[in-house]
């Protein structure tokens, strides 16, 4: 059994609230009663999700995406949101969020987007830290070897378990040297680039697509959560060597957009 308390500490070991963006909302967002036997983890916390970590008597779970973001003005069994709220205080349940801390932190989402692209050159932060320069907001870096991007695509197609991309590009087979890759969305994370020939996101405004677009840079978009979610095995890992405790990972977290065809 672990104490809140030292949970809290590894947690913020593992994603430094104070790298997380000026607007979240992060860290411990329910304080409950439980004492901290098993940890459930998910993307968002929605009700099919608390159900079955309930059902797994999870004791905190780690919600990605922060359940409470802007200010709560009723807290009703009107709304699902309200109703699982509602339930995890009655039962005693503690959530905490890591999200933007969780992007910026070392070997944390940014980075591992990332991955796929191979051997890298001078990989950094977008948006440094201003205490320490090598974590920070999104990623970008130097290709070791240009590739096209029509060889890339299967490369982060399969890093990120998806089965198709959305893709801006005027020509697949130009070679690919500069990337920059953001979780979630991250059009006003680009904003302050110059020209990358590739750039990795889960969602941006159409305006922002088209501008790189007609730049001569490629977009690729996932939507939003697609870029996230398969780095949550990672995590659970993470997670399980700094509080001793098992992790469930919610098999009924997933994006709520489909593709069909």
């Amino acid at each position: 059994m672990t104490q809140l308390s030292h949970a809290l500490v590894e947690l913020d070991r593992l994603a430094p609230l104070r790298l997380a963006g000026s607007w979240d909302n992060v860290g411990l967002l329910l304080q409950g009663t439980r004492p901290l036997r098993r940890v459930g983890l998910t993307i968002d916390l929605t009700e099919p999700v608390a159900t079955e970590l309930l059902d797994a008597d999870c004791d905190l779970i780690v919600s990605y995406h922060p359940p409470i973001f802007k200010g709560l003005t009723h807290l009703t069994e009107a709304s699902p949101r309200g109703r699982t709220l509602l339930r995890l205080v009655r039962q005693g349940v503690h959530v905490y969020s890591p999200h933007t801390a969780l992007d910026a932190a070392a070997a944390g989402m940014a980075e591992w987007l990332l991955a796929p692209f191979g051997e890298l050159l001078d990989a950094r932060p977008i948006t440094p830290d201003a205490i320490d320069p090598a974590l920070g907001a999104g990623r970008q870096a130097t290709l070791a070897e240009a590739l096209p991007l029509d060889a890339l695509l299967p490369r982060l197609r399969e890093h990120l378990g998806l089965h198709a991309l959305r893709v801006a590009s005027l020509d697949p087979r130009r070679p690919v040297t500069t990337v920059a890759v953001c979780p979630g969305a991250g059009g006003s994370l680009f904003a302050g680039l110059g020209p990358v020939d590739l750039l990795l996101t889960g969602e941006m405004r159409h305006h922002d697509v088209l501008a790189r677009f007609e730049a001569g840079s490629s977009v690729v978009l996932t939507d939003h959560t697609n870029t996230e979610r398969g780095y949550l095995p990672i995590l659970a890992q993470r997670l399980e060597g700094a509080l001793q405790l098992p992790v469930v990972r919610a098999t009924a977290d997933r994006d709520p957009l489909e593709v069909w065809s």
